[in-house]
């Protein structure tokens, strides 16, 4: 009964949002480079951050996690209606990671770590923004993530957290899961959602000491940082809007349909953690297994790339 009433009020929410954006035309045009077709409402993703927001309220969020939640998700919902120079854009993501890593480390001393977790967290933060694309890939990929995390042990006292955070996921797919979206997720989604799944990551690494729990992102890791790599090796300006993820490759160029793909990527990294939790093993690092593993991976990605993408393109790189 409390979930569910959790879910109506999200529900709730969520169709609330839909007469504001359409009042205030926060709709996504579709342009040359976008992978939909007809103009879609963008911020649907705000009930995210309204989960974490309940969650706080209810006294299972820290109020560190919140606030930073809170300002990221402000910030991109302005950026979403009227995009923003990106000093003060770049300036709340500083500050809200601050406030996370603050939170993980409560009575700790991080001394050099510091630089490192600012690093990993906004560096996954665009990473999972910049995958964004394609109707449900966002949502399925968290739901995945956060089911992965629910089940961990080392992250037990979080599972209220996860759970609402879930629920407002669910709700939000309801409207995204579909060929012709409704609603698609905007920075505010994607932006507070990446938060929330790296402030779940950096914990259960800071806990265990494992960086192996990486592995529950490799999709979307390899995915954006591969294709990162090569628009740098192009001397692209990787900031600019494009469609050359492997997975837009697959939509636009072979034609698979979004939600295959989606469905195809949130499966894959289902049984990627599955394996790992329950085949391999977290309790400590396993070194070779970790090797091989990324030695399969990325020539596969490389492989299903070099099948996806435009004859051109094959030509230029051989």
């Amino acid at each position: 009964m409390y979930y569910f009433i959790v879910f109506l009020l999200l529900l709730v929410a969520q169709l609330l949002y839909f007469i504001i954006a359409k009042k205030f035309s926060i709709i996504d045009k579709p342009n040359e480079r976008s992978s939909h077709t007809k103009p879609t409402i963008r911020g649907g993703g705000v009930i995210f951050v309204l989960a974490v927001l309940l969650a706080w309220i209810m006294g299972v969020a820290s109020w560190p996690l919140a606030l930073g939640i809170v300002l990221v998700g402000a910030v991109s919902m302005v950026d979403d209606i009227r995009p923003l120079h990106q000093l003060p854009r770049i300036s709340v993501h500083l500050l809200a990671t601050g406030l996370l890593i603050y939170d993980i480390s409560q009575g700790t001393s991080l001394g050099l770590w510091i630089p490192v977790l600012f690093f990993l967290l906004i560096g996954w933060t665009n990473l999972f923004n910049f995958m964004d694309g394609i109707n449900g890939i966002t949502v399925l990929y968290a739901l995945v993530a956060l089911f992965t995390f629910y089940q961990l042990p080392e992250l037990e006292g979080d599972q209220e957290l996860v759970a609402l955070v879930g629920i407002s996921a669910l709700v939000f797919a309801w409207f995204n899961v579909r060929k012709k979206a409704k609603t698609f997720a905007g920075d505010v989604g994607s932006i507070s959602m990446a938060m929330v799944l790296g402030y779940l990551m950096i914990k259960v690494i800071f806990i265990t000491q494992n960086p192996f729990y990486l592995f529950f992102f490799s999709l979307y890791g390899i995915d954006a940082c591969m294709t990162i790599f090569i628009r740098l090796s192009k001397k692209e300006n990787i900031f600019n809007p494009h469609r050359t993820h492997l997975y837009q490759y697959l939509a636009n160029e072979k034609g698979f349909s979004h939600l295959s793909i989606s469905f195809a990527y949130a499966v894959l990294q289902l049984l990627i953690n599955m394996l790992w939790i329950y085949g391999i093993g977290l309790s400590e690092i396993h070194w070779l297994a970790g090797l091989l593993f990324v030695v399969i991976l990325v020539p596969l990605y490389f492989v299903l790339r070099r099948f996806a993408q435009p004859v051109e393109n094959n030509l230029k790189t051989s």
